[in-house]
């Protein structure tokens, strides 16, 4: 109830300062929807249109009784709603996020458990890994990606989003390349977490008592240690949402994919205040759902993390 609570406060005080930053020029926003060229009478009279004249607090109190209904407003200049502007493109992100952060789970539990444990060749390589992730940006990743695999081999796409409605093997080959392009960063720092925590768990007295009587050391690591090792290393790779969200932001533009970075960047420099407000609300809630997951499953893994 803590957590929810937390969360709750998170979303308020977020989405009210991205209001206030975004809200807080009435007539520049008026001024930015009408051209250059509007006078200041027409200038005023969108202010009074599109309600920007209220009390800042009494805009955000609508704001957030559209957000309780479903009904964010519509953008500023082509009228659509942003509920179905946001449709459209909050699965095609979610589609590289999600499925980013499950091959991320997977592959970085994997690598981080194996260098902590057998160290050598694969230890360098992880921790080799870790700091190439940390400085090779994903856009350069994803062009060189495009190179190899849609201009060279002409295997996948370079460009484009297929919907799995369309085609499943289509929609495959459109995510795939994005994927990989998210990943290569996100399994380097979740696997060097892992790793970490799994060398900390290692070194404590009850791993040494396990393995004085003489229970297997498939049993102590991934049974014992790994569970006391999830703590830390669920944390991080929750935290990776950020990153990857930030990502898609980028390897959408690459790809030139129909997703919520893009919509977000489009909407930010034509100063779309509602479309950008819905992104900024889709973004923060995601974030906070993948952090209560990773809560949720640290304390079904561990008792111990558990909280009242």
């Amino acid at each position: 109830m803590k957590k929810l609570v937390r969360s709750l406060t998170v979303l308020l005080v977020v989405s009210f300062a991205t209001f206030v930053l975004m809200y807080g020029n009435g007539p520049g926003i008026a001024r930015g929807v009408l051209g250059t060229r509007a006078s200041e009478a027409d200038v005023r009279a969108e202010v009074v249109r599109l309600g920007l004249d209220k009390p800042l607090l009494v805009q955000y109190g609508d704001w957030l009784k559209g957000v309780v209904t479903g009904n964010l407003g519509d953008s500023f200049f082509t009228g659509q709603s942003v509920t179905s502007a946001l449709s459209s493109r909050v699965p095609v992100t979610l589609t590289l996020i999600v499925l980013s952060l499950l091959l991320t789970a997977v592959a970085s539990v994997l690598l981080g458990v194996a260098a902590a444990v057998r160290g050598g060749w694969l230890d360098r390589m992880v921790q080799f890994l870790s700091v190439l992730g940390a400085a090779v940006p994903a856009f350069i990743i994803a062009i060189g990606l495009v190179f190899a695999f849609a201009v060279s081999v002409r295997l996948l796409p370079a460009t484009g989003y297929v919907s799995p409605d369309q085609s499943l093997s289509g929609w495959l080959k459109s995510v795939t390349l994005p994927v990989i392009a998210l990943l290569v960063g996100s399994i380097a720092n979740a696997a060097a977490q892992f790793r970490g925590a799994v060398l900390d768990t290692l070194s404590q007295d009850f791993v040494r008592t396990l393995r004085a009587r003489g229970i297997p050391e498939s049993q102590v690591v991934f049974r014992h240690v790994l569970r006391n090792a999830a703590g830390p290393g669920l944390t991080a790779l929750s935290l990776q949402t950020l990153g990857l969200i930030g990502g898609a932001v980028v390897i959408e533009q690459v790809f030139a994919l129909p997703g919520l970075g893009d919509l977000s960047n489009t909407s930010a420099q034509k100063g779309d205040v509602p479309l950008v407000m819905g992104c900024v609300l889709v973004t923060i809630v995601v974030v906070l759902v993948v952090n209560l997951l990773g809560d949720l499953v640290t304390a079904a893994v561990n008792p111990k993390a558990r909280t009242r």
